[in-house]
């Protein structure tokens, strides 16, 4: 039996009709599939490989650590180097506030975590959400997702959430003393990346600080340079009380968190003891690619870079085709007349030499999420075979 026939039959598929391209090898922005065929990879993981494929020094760090120990203990009972030196990296970077992390093996379960930690802390059940936000999978996090038509083959889901609709301030009167948490993503993602509209997160914070309710500010996809800062809420001049973090966070490797102070977090280890627990979470490879990936970002000062790499996308990207093109640096969505035409559109770059795909609740935008280090070469040529493809769309 071949690969693709194992594929389909033997791995469990979570859509109808995967493009299935057969990788073998990535490097920098590019992939390889099995025939030598090479793309340009302009959603890098789903804004994962931040720094691309295959870099030697995040490499190196797993190398080094893979030597020196894999899983020594269940999280958060031993002192580990590698989470260590993450934890410290990170409070350097973060307001004061944010400085005690929880690490744990993705995006969905830093939501899950601070979704107990906020019930925990502040005593109260209610958790408020918004409308087309996307925050995973699991139950917890698909409980506070804002897509009916993804939560409604699951429910009964968590109950006593509410949802309400992005960017709409007089909405936030809803948010009451019964509120344990707000948790929004600082820029939408998969809503088709839908930047908040002026104030709307400085209303919402100070909403919260109110009525006592924490704000989670969920930056899973955003996070780590892909706006042009490390971390999205700069942009708006406001902190949230929990930083959710995953993707890119991990340097290729699986890793999440959630971030809040010592006072908040210290909540989940009493009444009860291991009121929160993970076996693998903060694995040691994980962490260390996580750290090597995060100080590089910093050294190089990529974030600096992704303004001008945005204003390119946007400088190419001009065709009759192109209804809009919204979003925040490297993180675009590009707006077709209709779903068909965008799968078609997505479709033909594959054939074309580029990999991109759509936005879960908005099919009708393709996603632009490159490595923040991709060469201003290669965002020239994908802009180029990008226009192509609607080209052929079109005849």
């Amino acid at each position: 039996m071949n690969s693709r026939d194992i594929f389909f039959n033997h791995i469990a598929q979570t859509s109808p009709a995967p493009p299935a391209l057969e990788i073998v090898s990535a490097n920098g922005s590019r992939l390889k599939d099995v025939n030598g065929k090479e793309y340009i990879d302009l959603i890098s993981g789903i804004s994962v490989s931040a720094l691309g494929h295959n870099h030697p020094e995040i490499n190196d760090a797993i190398k080094k650590q893979v030597d020196r120990g894999l899983h020594i203990n269940v999280y958060g009972e031993f002192i580990l180097q590698p989470q260590v030196k993450f934890a410290e990296l990170l409070t350097s970077l973060l307001p004061k506030n944010l400085s005690c992390t929880y690490f744990v093996n993705s995006g969905s379960e830093a939501v899950e975590g601070a979704l107990k930690l906020a019930k925990r802390f502040t005593g109260r059940t209610e958790i408020i959400s918004f409308q087309n936000a996307y925050h995973g999978s699991t139950h917890g996090a698909l409980s506070v997702t804002g897509n009916e038509s993804l939560k409604n083959s699951f429910r009964p889901l968590l109950p006593d959430v509410t949802i309400l609709p992005f960017n709409d301030i007089n909405s936030l009167e809803k948010i009451s003393s019964k509120t344990a948490c707000v948790i929004a993503e600082t820029i939408q993602g998969e809503a088709g990346v839908i930047v908040p509209q002026k104030n709307f997160l400085q209303e919402l914070k100070k909403r919260c600080t109110e009525t006592s309710a924490l704000l989670i500010l969920d930056e899973i996809q955003v996070g780590c340079g892909r706006t042009g800062k490390m971390f999205a809420f700069e942009h708006f001049g406001i902190v949230p009380h929990i930083l959710l973090l995953g993707k890119a966070f991990g340097g290729g490797m699986p890793l999440g968190a959630f971030i809040s102070s010592r006072e908040v977090m210290s909540s989940l280890s009493v009444n009860p003891p291991l009121g929160h627990i993970t076996t693998f979470g903060g694995h040691l490879v994980s962490c260390a690619a996580g750290f090597t990936a995060l100080s590089i970002i910093r050294k190089e000062k990529l974030p600096d870079a992704v303004a001008e790499k945005e204003n390119i996308f946007r400088q190419n990207l001009v065709h009759n085709g192109i209804k809009s093109i919204t979003g925040s640096g490297l993180l675009l969505g590009i707006e077709f007349e209709n779903e068909k035409a965008c799968k078609s559109i997505i479709n033909n770059c594959m054939i074309n030499g580029v990999v991109t795909d759509n936005f879960l609740f908005a099919p009708a935008k393709m996603r632009v999420a490159p490595p923040l280090n991709i060469t201003e070469k290669d965002i020239r040529l994908s802009c180029q075979i990008i226009l192509n493809s609607i080209e052929q769309t079109n005849n």
